[in-house]
């Protein structure tokens, strides 16, 4: 048997890193769907969701009901094993009732982003191929072009000929006890969300039941939620990885209460946490950084005497933000974590306040997953405190890329690594550190965005002879996209031109900030952007 030093977990024979964190069970029975699983866990909540803005809740019994009766219809509509379903939607009560009532008939739940637009959303529909959709009127000319039977989320009186049904309609139907269903295994795709992946334009992540079962178990575990009912404020989008495992899916199985945001507004969310109570809070560093910057404010408006953690996701936070948040609000410990949408959530993630004052740390490894730190040139596996590529392996890494083999092959091996594109080291304590990304994407207020897309629609203009984008650094919202635009001959296009050509086409968080004219993109030999160079040339004015 090899040995695992036991401070740092890593093994030298086989160039592993094992997590540190105590295994947790996963399902013997390999004919359990994640709905299922999570439904048949016992504990003592009552609420399983509130709205914050209308106090409107589900309790526990309410819920599974109303999974029951959405899935009874989708079966009786002809929804089967393997079809796909979209769901484009702001958070909800009800957004959890469509996921877990797709998933329990084996279906396949792909969401989008109520952001994006009608020409990013059909790209989706395109490759994904859902056979019905369920949304709100607001968002129903998103899906214009698409000829998509519709479910109305958010229309209970009239009737309408575009939609099918409305979900209130589906709720009150009694739920048939003798329908037929397909027989579900772990190893059956549960959820395709989109993802830039570790490269490019946006993948469909295959997600297994088996996957969201381990990350329901990471997350019951991360937060020892045994010890009775606990209040989180769900501020993050549920279309998003970290929305949908922890809110949609993880924290039900706990009997927790999930006290949802339809936006994020920051006097909304600590109205909602002064008024329901809350416990948790789950943000992204710039929203963090926001309530640093305005304490003295919010301490005199809202009572927070509730809260007794913040989770941090995205990034990474520095000694000065961690300590500045606890000079602010002495009684709040903050908790951080690190994941992918490829690894289902979180990979990584400091459990404790001492854990999160290793400055700069993106936590110890969730348990069951392994790390490899991988040297980006010779692709040998490397010890502790060296910098390389993390791989990451485990129950919740994803299946693949949706009928995108060659993306899947250049991301997963064949030993079933995930290459993160995350350069990163492991300290002699096991903690991972994130150093850089080899990935391209831009992390504006943790959303992804990929270059590639921009670039491309760059070049579609007609005055544009060459582009490229680059993530530049902002305090507020952590990078934004700058771009380096050549124009053609005689062209006199400007800078204002530029970023409102993008803006009509994309969403909002993936619009140009800033635009530099420049004679020539630099590329190496094989013709790609030296945007290392380019990064340099932006920031070097800083």
């Amino acid at each position: 048997m090899a040995t695992v030093d036991k401070k740092s977990g890593f093994c030298k024979s086989t160039s592993i890193f094992y997590s540190k964190r105590k295994p947790f069970p996963l399902p013997q029975n390999h004919s359990v769907d994640v709905t299922t699983f999570i439904s048949s866990r016992a504990h003592s909540g009552k609420i399983a969701f509130v709205d914050a803005s209308t106090g409107r809740h589900l309790t526990f019994p309410e819920l599974w009901r109303a999974v029951d009766s959405v899935a009874s219809c989708l079966s009786d509509m002809g929804i089967r094993k393997g079809h796909v379903i979209m769901l484009l939607s702001p958070n909800s009560i009800f957004f959890p009732v469509v996921c877990l009532a797709v998933m329990s008939l084996g279906a396949i739940i792909t969401t989008t982003n109520p952001l994006n637009t009608t020409r990013e959303i059909a790209k989706q529909i395109a490759d994904s191929k859902p056979i019905l959709a369920f949304t709100t009127r607001q968002l129903v000319p998103k899906l214009n072009g698409s000829s998509l039977p519709i479910v109305v989320m958010d229309d209970e009186n009239h009737k309408d000929a575009k939609f099918v049904t409305s979900l209130g309609e589906m709720m009150r139907k009694e739920p048939s006890r003798s329908q037929v269903r397909d027989r579900v295994s772990q190893d059956d795709t549960a959820t395709l969300l989109y993802s830039s992946g570790t490269t490019g334009a946006s993948k469909g992540v295959v997600s297994s039941h088996k996957n969201l079962i381990a990350m329901v178990q990471t997350v019951l575990n991360r937060f020892g939620l045994e010890d009775g009912e606990q209040r989180f404020i769900c501020t993050v989008p549920m279309f998003h990885i970290y929305g949908l495992a922890a809110f949609a899916t993880g924290l039900l199985a706990s009997g927790s209460t999930i006290v949802v945001l339809s936006k994020f507004e920051i006097h909304e969310m600590l109205s909602a946490i002064e008024k329901y109570r809350a416990t948790y809070l789950p943000l992204v560093p710039p929203i963090l950084i926001a309530l640093v910057n305005n304490a003295d404010q919010i301490n005199a408006k809202y009572d927070l005497s509730s809260l007794h953690s913040v989770l941090s996701g995205g990034a990474p936070l520095s000694k000065e933000v961690i300590e500045g948040f606890l000079d602010k609000y002495p009684t709040v410990k903050i908790l951080q974590g690190y994941g992918l949408t490829e690894s289902a959530g979180v990979g990584a993630s400091t459990d404790s306040l001492e854990e999160s004052r290793k400055y700069g740390t993106a936590g110890l490894l969730s348990p069951r997953m392994e790390a490899k730190i991988v040297d980006p040139d010779s692709g040998e596996g490397l010890p502790v405190n060296r910098t390389g590529e993390l791989w990451l392996r485990g129950p919740t890494v994803m299946k693949g890329y949706f009928s995108n083999a060659e993306a899947t092959s250049s991301t997963i091996d064949s030993e079933g690594w995930l290459r993160t594109g995350d350069l990163c080291y492991i300290d002699e304590d096991g903690f991972i550190f994130v150093v850089d990304r080899l990935k391209e994407l831009i992390k504006y207020k943790g959303y992804q965005v990929p270059p590639a897309e921009l670039e491309a629609l760059l070049l579609s203009h007609p005055d544009i002879s060459d582009a490229a984008v680059v993530p530049f650094p902002d305090k507020d919202v952590g990078q934004y996209p700058y771009a380096y635009v050549v124009r053609k001959a005689g062209s006199n296009l400007s800078e204002t031109v530029v970023m409102d050509f993008v803006a009509r086409q994309v969403a909002p968080y993936k619009r140009i900030r800033r635009v530099k004219f420049i004679a020539s993109i630099p590329k190496n030999p094989s013709g790609k952007i030296l945007r290392k160079d380019l990064i340099k040339l932006a920031t070097s004015k800083l």
